[in-house]
């Protein structure tokens, strides 16, 4: 039996015409979802990008603007001061000659990547070469060696002072030229300051310092024996005091870009050169401090107004580690003239976050040197700092 004509329309499907028309709209919804979805994302990755940038190049400034600070300082008198009073009261035991890295006449010392001068044009790559050695003055092969990831095109420094924090000399035994030194040994931990087996240390009051390797150290006493070591070349000259004395670790660092192996991308890496009491000088493994920069560029303002005795406490000259390697007979006065650092770092996103380089795009200069950016959609910027030596500061 045939159902009513009303019941067979109400049942009825729809048909092609509105079938299409219901996919067409459909179409056009997704693809406006779509859209939408695209857009976000691209948004979320530019800010994504861009807060990483800003996040690392602030952890990458206060990580080198600590660190640069320290350089001279040996106590309660810098480096500066001893150095410049007739005769120095700046004194080393160690074989600095044999060891570049234990050269605390230089509490500060760049190296100049090869056309990278203010002026100059350099050309980032997507996956930058390693080790290479063309630097100036020479980099020394103990800090190349120790240093096999840095990049090219980047610029070194070198740092050496004794650490901010130290603990009173309770007694002073032994001889005037193997010297022990006693301290309350609750307090090793300060002299440690982070590293386990601690062998470079230096002894200062506010007339002189001394830089020298332990030949043991007993924390548990509080007690620096110093004699004969494989990083000692002389004895002790200089007599110390209990109740006027100090004594600090003594560190010795170096900062460079360098690349990960594995992720192929860029970060500043620490290389510190250490010790342990009648040890060998050896290099620690270069630890990666902050993740996304990928050139550094450093220039120097040097003090060149002084007389025979003192520095004026002016800086009058900025210049790059060639320029202050060369400036005087001396390099080792020269870079004591080092007041403050220009600092310039270019910073990337570690993962891409733009379409492409826009055309229109504001170059990428750093302390005068333009950069070239490949095209791997990677957020890029630059900040630059000026930073005074405060061991350094005239009168100090």
């Amino acid at each position: 039996m045939k159902a009513p004509a009303k019941i067979r329309r109400r049942v009825a499907g729809v048909s092609l015409i509105e079938l299409m028309i219901a996919m067409v709209i459909g179409l056009i919804i997704m693809l406006g979802v779509v859209q939408v979805f695209s857009a976000s994302r691209t948004a979320y990755q530019l800010s994504e990008g861009l807060a990483r940038v800003q996040e690392n190049s602030r952890f990458a400034m206060d990580t080198l603007q600590r660190e640069l600070r320290m350089a001279g300082h040996f106590g309660c008198v810098n480096d500066q001061a001893h150095q410049l009073s007739t005769p120095s009261r700046q004194y080393t035991t160690l074989t600095a000659a044999a060891h570049p890295a234990l050269d605390f006449a230089r509490s500060i010392q760049g190296y100049e990547a090869g056309g990278t001068g203010p002026g100059g044009t350099f050309t980032l790559q997507r996956t930058p070469a390693v080790g290479g050695t063309d630097y100036s003055p020479v980099l020394p092969a103990e800090i190349a060696a120790a240093t096999r990831n840095r990049i090219a095109g980047s610029d070194i420094v070198t740092l050496r002072y004794l650490m901010p924090d130290g603990v009173p000399i309770t007694a002073v035994e032994g001889t005037l030229d193997k010297p022990v030194f006693r301290f309350d040994a609750t307090r090793m931990d300060v002299l440690r300051s982070g590293v386990p087996a601690p062998g470079l240390f230096g002894v200062a009051d506010c007339l002189s310092a001394t830089t020298f390797q332990a030949r043991s150290v007993d924390g548990a006493a509080g007690r620096i024996t110093f004699d004969e070591a494989p990083n000692n070349g002389t004895s002790f000259t200089s007599l110390y005091t209990s109740g006027q004395a100090m004594l600090h670790r003594a560190e010795s660092i170096v900062f460079y870009v360098g690349r990960d192996a594995d992720t192929g991308l860029t970060s500043l890496y620490r290389v510190r050169f250490a010790a342990g009491p009648n040890g060998a000088l050896a290099a620690g493994a270069p630890e990666a401090m902050v993740e996304g920069v990928e050139n550094m560029q450093l220039l120097y303002g040097q003090d060149r107004r002084f007389n025979a005795t003192a520095p004026s406490g002016f800086i009058d000259r900025q210049g790059t580690a060639t320029d202050i390697e060369t400036s005087l007979t001396d390099p080792a006065a020269a870079w004591r003239r080092v007041g403050a650092v220009q600092l310039g770092l270019v910073m990337s996103s570690p993962d891409p976050a733009a379409a492409r380089q826009a055309d229109g795009q504001a170059a990428l200069t750093s302390l005068g040197v333009t950069f070239t950016a490949p095209d791997d959609r990677r957020m890029r910027a630059v900040y630059q700092s000026t930073i005074a030596i405060r061991n350094r500061l005239f009168g100090n």
